[in-house]
């Protein structure tokens, strides 16, 4: 296998890895803001203890996304030096405002939490802010590195001098036409995550009847969360759908399995294809051109509009929307069925014969948020291809040159065994916090 293909594999097994730690410390950061201001209004302890649990998840979480991160750009000097030399005038900005305005946010307060909380010298006001701070931080984390994304989906503020890019208009290269949209449906995402992340674990305390009373209230919060974020990201996903079709319209036809320009393109429910055609298809007639243009009849560009050597594999980037699609319809479906069981009085009526069965769906579907960002993420860079920087820089001429195969290959083995380490330290550490429970404070110290 050549160097491009393995830096390929390695950024994508890195990515991949670090893309599970950052959504679900986002969400549980503001849930964390939420049982910290009930506590601040109520002072009844009963939030702050809970408030603590999910506190040490939190940060057993940022522990592992943080070094996970630095792998991830490490690998923009060593694996896509072409790329960095290119655009980096452009793509270091974001990179940088992000570790001074986010990291050091979230660090530093993250610190004083855990610290002003052990030590017992800090006031409760203290806790509070730095708790806000902290969601701030790791939001605005995501921000900036989506805005580093989004910049190279759809590029702007730039100008081509010599043989690299200049910036030119700081704001035009942040707030790029694809960047509202991704970041405000990968941040729904984080709160679909953390919300099934929560209602798995009060689950399984609720069937091994254990903390009860905290697991009944983080159960229903993570419901009602998550049943507004989960409707709500089908008008988000809508939204960067159709940034795609205006400005990236060879991922779009190749997400939504169009390979010919026609009018009233009918929406694919169910398809078999590879990257050469379709061989059987279901979908509802005229509705892709409708959600797109708001018309019938509206035109769609195919793939036969691009060259072969500039259009994504369609059976990817199909197959993985059509995924992360089917498992937005469980979310939504999962929690509309939570939310009328609380309404009916059922959720936490243990002679309820389902409940059972309930539950052990919720504990089960922890994997399926995370799983869904995966895929979107799958979609959205493998849908780029062959471009890293889209009708700029393919992603051919931006591998480093000077590494041999051999060396990627290696450093991959590296990586793959340091994940697979972290990732068990992670669980079992997790697992340990999930045994001993939300337990009064004054037992921790």
């Amino acid at each position: 296998m050549d160097a491009l293909n393995l830096a390929k594999i390695q950024f994508f097994l890195t990515i991949g890895f670090h893309f599970i730690f950052p959504p679900l410390s986002i969400g549980l950061s503001w849930f964390i803001v939420w049982l910290l201001t009930k506590y601040m209004r109520t002072k009844d302890v009963f939030y702050k203890n809970l408030s603590w649990f999910w506190v040490k998840i939190f940060a057993l979480t940022v522990a592992i996304g943080i070094p996970t991160g630095i792998f991830m750009e490490f690998q923009f000097g060593t694996n896509w030096s072409e790329f960095s030399r290119f655009v980096g005038d452009i793509f270091a900005a974001p990179l940088a405002l992000e570790i001074f305005f986010a990291f050091f946010l979230e660090s530093v307060f993250l610190g004083v939490m855990l610290s002003g909380w052990k030590i017992n010298r800090v006031s409760d006001k203290i806790i509070w802010i730095s708790s806000i701070l902290i969601a701030i931080g790791a939001t605005l984390s995501a921000f900036w590195i989506l805005v580093a994304n989004s910049w190279m989906h759809t590029p702007g503020g730039y100008e081509l001098a010599g043989d690299k890019l200049i910036l030119t208009d700081l704001w035009a290269s942040i707030f790029t036409p694809s960047m509202f949209p991704r970041f405000w449906h990968t941040l729904n995402a984080c709160l679909i995550t953390s919300a099934f992340f929560i209602i798995g674990i009060s689950s399984y305390y609720i069937l091994k009847k254990k903390h009860v009373d905290y697991a009944e209230y983080s159960l229903k919060f993570a419901l009602i969360v998550g049943v507004v974020v989960s409707i709500l990201q089908v008008f988000l996903g809508h939204w960067q759908s159709v940034t795609v079709a205006l400005y990236q319209p060879a991922k779009f036809a190749a997400q939504e399995g169009l390979f010919v320009t026609e009018n009233g393109v009918p929406l694919l429910i169910f398809a078999i294809l590879d990257d050469s055609g379709v061989y059987f298809q279901l979908g509802i007639p005229y509705l892709l051109s409708f959600l797109t243009h708001g018309d019938l009849n509206a035109s769609i560009t195919g793939l036969d509009q691009f060259l072969p050597e500039n259009r994504p594999s369609i059976l990817m980037t199909f197959y993985s929307f059509h995924a992360m699609v089917l498992l937005g319809g469980f979310f939504i479906l999962y929690t509309l069925i939570g939310i009328f069981l609380i309404w009916k009085k059922k959720l936490f009526n243990q002679t309820w014969i389902l409940q059972k069965w309930y539950l052990r769906v919720g504990m089960l579907s922890i994997p399926l948020p995370i799983l869904a960002n995966e895929l979107g993420w799958i979609t959205t860079e493998v849908g780029r291809q062959p471009w890293i920087v889209q009708d700029i820089l393919k992603t051919a001429d931006a591998v480093s040159v000077s590494v041999p195969p051999e060396q990627f290959l290696v450093s991959i083995i590296i990586f793959c065994c340091t994940f697979l380490l972290l990732f068990t330290i992670w669980v079992l550490a997790t697992v340990r916090v999930v045994r001993k429970g939300p337990e009064p404070m004054e037992a921790e110290f």
